[in-house]
């Protein structure tokens, strides 16, 4: 007679009493997701994990320290099995059979009345893949179907559209500093859901490339600004699409509230009544270092960095900067948006007692194919701007960090 395949469900636990004989590895893998269904746990075990007694210290679940016994799934509305006794395993799926109640068994998937599925999540969504062949079970294929489609919901390479009506809104999504796998998952995932993005010139560009081609992509600096200034004029277009019911992400940079102006975006949208969900990103202060193996902190060299915005020279009236207590610190300085201004910044963090041997790094275009690094010290950063044509976008690292790891003596 040929087996039919496993019906699936979703068991709605919440409240209800679920009873999982043994404390080990499969207890411990199973146990978080019970618990995040409501369900009212009972453990039945002599010893457990670390992990598994953790959870009932905290109160997540209750633990009787004893072995099985006939009666402990008279009131269960599912039961997990995972002993290392087979005898124990074999009599309490007996149990569970009279008592009907759904029954997974670690050790002999045969002779359970359930099967757990490969889960993951992904924004709401819950995936659960089956064997549907039980001749030729294999849990890492399946795992492997599971986490396909799992990783093509997060990243927008396989799009679900929403068949329900969406609100309309903007997201202001930090894309990272320009390698396109460094934006986060839920980053990736609105673009692929847009309708319109805006995008900045230091955004990932190639991931607008993978966007459908109904996606409206508008360069944030062509944006025909007129009697408004540039950031107005941004805001306003951000606004006129959202007003249209378009779903709209604003794909900035790094970080959307590091040097990103994106808390001016979000307050014209909140005064214009859109809704706007912020999306961090990765900031290049950190990134863009650590990917030409420049720590920003360093235990016996730095405890602390600070980063600086450089657009704005040391002796320029406009500067909300105080670079003579920089110049005190003894940690990490990251510079953004000061390769054109290092000279003078350079000469103002010595003459107020850094000391020009300091080690400088100068990294531009991070983390994309066109990265390079470009070493020298206060006293000679000026000139080897210059003479190595470093150009922006580029992050600056001043302090001992600079020395350490593969370019470094520390």
């Amino acid at each position: 007679m040929a087996e039919h395949p496993a019906y699936p469900v979703g068991l709605r636990l919440t409240g209800r009493r679920v009873v999982v004989l043994g404390g080990g590895q499969v207890a411990q893998r199973r146990l978080p997701a019970l618990i995040a269904a409501g369900a009212d746990i009972r453990l039945v075990s002599p010893a457990a994990t670390p992990s598994v007694e953790a959870m009932a210290d905290a109160g997540e679940i209750a633990w009787e320290r004893r072995p099985y016994a006939e009666g402990d799934l008279a009131d269960a509305w599912y039961a997990l099995i995972a002993t290392g006794d087979t005898a124990a395993n074999n009599a309490a799926s007996a149990e569970a059979e009279r008592h009907r109640v759904w029954c997974v068994r670690s050790d002999d998937a045969d002779r359970a009345t359930a099967w757990t599925p490969a889960t993951g999540h992904s924004e709401g969504v819950t995936v659960a893949v089956l064997t549907t062949d039980a001749r030729h079970r294999d849990p890492r294929h399946t795992a492997a179907v599971r986490d396909a489609v799992v990783e093509g919901l997060r990243d927008g390479t396989l799009v679900a559209p929403h068949r329900r009506t969406r609100t309309p809104g903007v997201a202001l999504v930090g894309g990272g500093p320009g390698d396109p796998d460094l934006i986060t998952v839920r980053g990736r995932r609105l673009l692929a859901e847009a309708d319109v993005v805006i995008a900045d010139r230091l955004g990932p560009r190639d991931l607008l490339a993978e966007l459908p081609p109904h996606v409206e992509v508008i360069d944030a600096a062509k944006i025909p600004y007129g009697r408004f200034m540039a950031q107005e004029a941004i805001n306003n277009a951000l606004i006129e699409h959202a007003k249209q019911g378009k779903a709209v992400v604003r794909l900035k940079g790094g970080d959307p509230f590091v040097f990103g102006r994106g808390m001016e975006e979000a307050q014209a949208l909140a005064e214009a009544g859109i809704a706007c969900t912020v999306v961090p990103g990765i900031s290049s202060s950190i990134s863009v270092p650590g990917a030409v193996g420049i720590p920003v902190t360093h235990r016996g060299v730095a405890h602390e960095f600070t980063v600086v915005s450089g657009h704005v020279a040391p002796d320029d009236e406009r500067s909300l900067v105080d670079w003579p207590s920089l110049a005190k610190l003894t940690g990490t300085l990251v510079i953004l948006m000061g390769v054109d201004k290092i000279g003078r910044i350079a000469e103002t963090l010595v003459a107020h007692g850094r000391s020009p041997d300091t080690p400088v790094a100068l990294v531009q275009e991070g983390t994309t194919a066109a990265q390079r690094r470009v070493d020298a010290t206060l006293a000679s950063v000026a000139d080897v701007v210059v003479a190595e044509e470093v150009r922006p976008p580029a992050v600056v690292v001043i302090g001992a960090v600079v020395a350490v790891g593969p370019h470094g003596t520390v």
